[in-house]
């Protein structure tokens, strides 16, 4: 455990020891770089160098501390979950970037809130802690890459540099053409991420399994209550719409 600790600690002692004076910019290159890597390398369906790629990113503390910059500037910074803690200072922030270690780690249960949707209807959310919100961030790193290489060609939703207007377009090209299609089906999923099957997202997506399966098993506290979760991807954590656009992909392509 001694010498663990000062590995970690020799680790983290090379980089900027203030929030500060960290060079995001850097460490936003070099964890794009092996991002990069990841995506060519599962194109070429070398999953054992994915594997090891992945496992890279995830322990680099460029990751890291880009996973934590995530969580502590976005909307949600100011909303301490059940645990109530919050990276609300510089000092907190770099030692959250310690924090996130697979070793030990253990996901808390999810804070359940309900908003409303446009048809009155209320959208159950699971908020996670903190840590775990940047654990997610972590990992959805290493697995964006690999969601990004084998995606279908027309899905828009939830994906980086993609929008409703790119939606828009892939339709106008669609349908201005002599042999276009005359009818259009629209269809809904009902409850999509609510009813995904935890054993598919366990043996078919690019993820450690280990990390994966405690998300998907964390429980919920609402009205005071701790509740289990037996499927799907709880909306509100970070790497839950990737998992519904993995479960997703080959719907294109089947038709």
């Amino acid at each position: 455990m001694k010498k663990q600790a000062k590995a970690e600690c020799a680790s983290s002692a090379k980089h900027s020891n203030t929030w500060k004076e960290i060079d995001f910019s850097k460490y936003e290159c070099k964890v794009r770089k092996l991002q990069i890597r990841i995506a060519k390398t599962q194109k070429k369906k070398r999953y054992n160098k994915v594997r090891s790629l992945q496992h890279l990113l995830v322990t680099s503390y460029e990751a890291k501390t880009l996973a934590v910059k995530k969580v502590t500037s976005n909307k949600g910074k100011r909303t301490a979950e059940i645990d109530h803690i919050l990276w609300d200072t510089d000092a907190k922030k770099v030692n959250a970037v310690c924090s996130l270690k697979r070793r030990g780690y253990r996901a808390l249960s999810l804070k359940r809130i309900n908003i409303a949707k446009k048809n009155g209807k209320m959208r159950p959310l699971g908020i996670p802690t903190m840590r775990d919100r940047a654990m997610q961030a972590l990992y959805l790193m290493a697995l964006k890459p690999v969601t990004e290489a084998t995606a279908d060609a027309n899905s828009h939703g939830f994906r980086k540099f993609r929008s409703t207007a790119d939606a828009i377009d892939a339709l106008h090209r669609w349908l201005s053409r002599d042999y276009s299609p005359q009818w259009i089906l629209e269809g809904d999923i009902k409850g999509c991420s609510d009813h995904i099957s935890h054993e598919w997202l366990l043996d078919n997506v690019r993820i450690d399994k280990h990390i994966l399966g405690k998300w998907l098993k964390s429980r919920v506290v609402f009205n005071t209550l701790l509740q289990p979760i037996v499927k799907g991807t709880p909306q509100g954590g970070i790497i839950s719409p990737t998992l519904a656009n993995a479960a997703l992909d080959g719907m294109e392509r089947r038709h």
